[in-house]
């Protein structure tokens, strides 16, 4: 997962998957550009679009077609669909396996969080919040321990005299 996480980190490769996307439901059906259209639509170069379209597929967050010379890429969602469910878990909205779908509208909010739209200040937020939370417990639980420990180390000392 945390592989996943670092290709998204990239700004680059959330434009591409967000024009992907964009192609998608606005566009073709089968949601197809070629890395001339994907060049074009953001302003970047040939290679620095190759370089990072490989990135995605190596993480199976787009497929390529090759027609003639033509290489045409697609959004695959099933990878971002793994990230909603894990990340679902941790804000409790939703089970594991109950989480909508990317292609829904909570996908689309979600999407637009690693897209870095305002959505992501709101997420991030609450993530924050429940790490907060975790650790509150676990030292309220440590000083728990650590107040007993003494304790029990003198009692077995004694036994031992």
């Amino acid at each position: 997962m945390a592989d996943i996480f670092d290709v998204l980190a990239d700004g680059t490769r959330r434009d591409l998957l967000a024009t992907l996307l964009e192609r998608r439901i606005h566009g073709a059906p089968n949601g197809e550009l070629s890395v001339t259209e994907l060049v074009e639509r953001l302003g970047l170069s040939q290679p620095t679009v190759s370089k990072h379209l490989q990135k995605l597929r190596e993480h199976g967050l787009v497929s390529v077609r090759t027609d003639g010379q033509h290489h045409l890429y697609r959004l695959e969602s099933e990878p971002l669909h793994e990230i909603e469910r894990w990340v679902g878990d941790f804000i409790g909205e939703h089970s594991v396996g109950d989480a909508p779908h990317i292609d829904g509208e909570h996908g689309s909010a979600a999407f637009a969080a690693w897209s870095g739209a305002e959505v992501g200040g709101s997420l991030g937020r609450r993530l924050a919040d429940g790490t907060h939370q975790a650790r509150v417990v676990a030292a309220s639980a440590q000083e728990k321990v650590a107040a007993k420990l003494p304790r029990i180390g003198k009692r077995k000392h004694e036994e031992t005299l």
